[in-house]
């Protein structure tokens, strides 16, 4: 395991939430239905003067066909980013608990190596932990 693989771990849980607002954007202009007034007059004698409701979607067969595709295509993005996302976190599992700790703090939550020496509390340093990551990485 190197240090890429939880930059793709984030960047995995980043595209999930951003493919699941793609997804429900698209349904949303699924169901966009559009809804006017028309009239007319009866064509016969009493010619009565009509009024209709007419309403539906605001895009074609062939438009439906490529929402469907490109659906189909957000949901295929998003499982594979699910899986990669599995893969760390089984990784995660036997990692000791220290390195568990530092890792969540640093890459997860984004911190400083001052605030993740904050974070762990004790005597440690920020370039302490930073050396201790570097060779549990170069180990694994």
């Amino acid at each position: 395991m190197d240090k890429q693989i939880l930059q793709d771990y984030i960047d995995a849980c980043e595209l999930i939430k951003e493919t699941e607002q793609d997804i429900q954007r698209l349904q949303r202009k699924k169901k966009t239905v559009i809804q006017t007034n028309v009239k007319g007059s009866n064509p016969e004698f009493p010619y009565q003067e009509q009024h209709f409701k007419i309403h539906g979607t605001a895009f074609t067969y062939t438009e439906d066909g490529k929402l469907r595709w490109e659906e189909k295509l957000l949901e295929e993005q998003k499982a594979a980013a699910e899986e990669k996302k599995r893969l760390v976190e089984e990784w995660m599992l036997t990692v000791p608990a220290r390195m568990q700790r530092i890792i969540r703090f640093k890459f997860f939550q984004k911190k400083s190596w001052e605030e993740v020496a904050m974070q762990m509390k004790g005597k440690n340093t920020e370039n302490g932990l930073k050396k201790e990551f570097e060779r549990f990485m170069k180990e694994n």
